[in-house]
């Protein structure tokens, strides 16, 4: 199968547990790797045969900037959800990064798969 990357998306939301993070918004980074035949596009040289990923990364960025949620792993679940029930993708490989305090600036990333 072949893949489509849309890589670090970066997109401002509320997110996380902790009052003053509740009180800002943080940057999020979010990568895509979409599983798609691209054959008939190459074939075609036509937008309508392939995966519209401009379309896919306008949906991932409303749905994040509306959003509110906790935990990364509740926004990275809704988001494949979202993704896979809007669009015709036969598998979906997500991993979003968010920045912590812990010991200096770090970086927190979570990967999921999902099949459609």
């Amino acid at each position: 199968m072949d893949k489509i990357f849309l890589n670090d998306l970066k997109i401002d939301t509320i997110i996380g547990i902790y009052d003053w993070e509740r009180e800002l918004k943080q940057t999020l980074h979010f990568s895509l790797e979409i599983d798609w035949d691209i054959r008939p596009a190459a074939a075609s040289d036509d937008i309508a045969d392939t995966l519209d990923y401009g379309a896919i990364a306008q949906t991932v960025v409303e749905f994040v900037e509306h959003s509110s949620y906790q935990l990364i792993e509740a926004l990275a679940e809704d988001l494949c959800a979202l993704l896979l029930s809007s669009y015709p993708i036969p598998k979906l490989k997500l991993s979003l990064s968010k920045p912590v305090a812990l010991h200096g600036n770090n970086i927190a990333t979570i990967v999921i798969e999902r099949p459609a």
